[in-house]
């Protein structure tokens, strides 16, 4: 059992590495992409997405570095694992958001307070294609992280991916933006920088709080919680659950549970019916980690 789960922790932590390995040749891309369109084609739009792209380049990084070590075996410093160093990374790739945001946000109002955005020279149609490559490129980016996160069950991962879509969703507001440029209505530009700034910022908000919950003993959600506890009901001796309590602790499950069984039991068959229940969740569910069954007499 114990090989399993090592070969099944090197196999996750190939996959997100691989997973951010790609992310972060994507965005080396977009970013010179972006900032070449940006620049040529004079869309300061264009260029604050690029800032986002370069972010994620970053993002990738500490996804890659925070998986590494979030998959190490546990130690006597840390004998419960190293999975929660995933929720770290998931915090720091938070914060940069925040940061990231903030600033687009901040120049664009700046830019309307100050009246610079009608010194600005009309974009090119070069930042229109941009924003449209752009679009789709971290749409099918959000989508192949997002599946192998859900795969893994990594929490990294998936902040990674709603990074990816923030980064497309503020694509479509510099697509947006730019068009309008185009037209005349150049405060359009400033605006969508400030659409980016919150989507950003909303995105950022999500990925703390879902990092948040699994690095303060936060219990599993309803349905799953349900299946643990139809999957303890069906095993053979067990008359009803007297306690039953799970805890995320990354991407990882603990659950504690007290059955009861006959009082007329041996010590011996009670003792089996826990392990038979234990076997079972482990069996049932990859990412529960560690079980601990009580028996009571009924």
């Amino acid at each position: 059992m114990k090989d399993k789960r090592q070969i099944k922790k090197r196999a996750e932590q190939e996959v997100a590495v691989r997973v951010s390995l790609v992310s972060i040749i994507g965005n080396i891309i977009l970013t010179v992409f972006k900032f070449f369109a940006g620049f040529a084609a004079h869309s300061t739009a264009m260029v604050s997405d690029a800032v986002h792209s370069a972010s994620d380049v970053v993002s990738s990084l500490i996804v890659i570095i925070g998986v590494k070590i979030s998959q190490k075996n546990a130690d006597r410093s840390h004998p419960y694992g190293h999975e929660r160093f995933e929720c770290v990374a998931a915090v720091i790739l938070a914060a940069i958001l925040f940061v990231v945001g903030g600033n687009i946000g901040y120049s664009a109002v700046n830019s309307i307070a100050s009246g610079t955005y009608l010194e600005s020279e009309t974009p090119g149609v070069l930042a229109l294609i941009a924003a449209i490559v752009s679009i789709v490129a971290k749409g099918l980016m959000f989508f192949y992280t997002r599946y192998h996160a859900s795969a893994i069950r990594s929490t990294a991962l998936k902040a990674e991916a709603w990074h990816h879509l923030s980064d497309a969703l503020s694509s479509v507001g510099a697509l947006i933006g730019i068009g309008g440029a185009m037209l005349g209505v150049a405060v359009l530009e400033p605006i969508a920088s400030i659409v980016i700034c919150v989507m950003i910022i909303k995105a950022a908000f999500d990925i703390f709080c879902e990092a948040v919950d699994q690095m303060v003993d936060k219990a599993c959600d309803e349905e799953t919680i349900k299946k643990i506890r139809d999957c303890i009901l069906s095993q053979e001796g067990v008359m009803h659950i007297d306690v039953l309590q799970t805890r995320q602790f990354g991407n990882k499950i603990y659950v504690d549970t007290e059955i009861s069984v006959h009082k007329y039991y041996t010590l011996e068959k009670g003792h089996n019916i826990a392990e038979k229940v234990h076997a079972e969740l482990e069996r049932t569910f990859p990412e529960i980690k560690h079980v601990m069954v009580h028996v009571n007499p009924d």
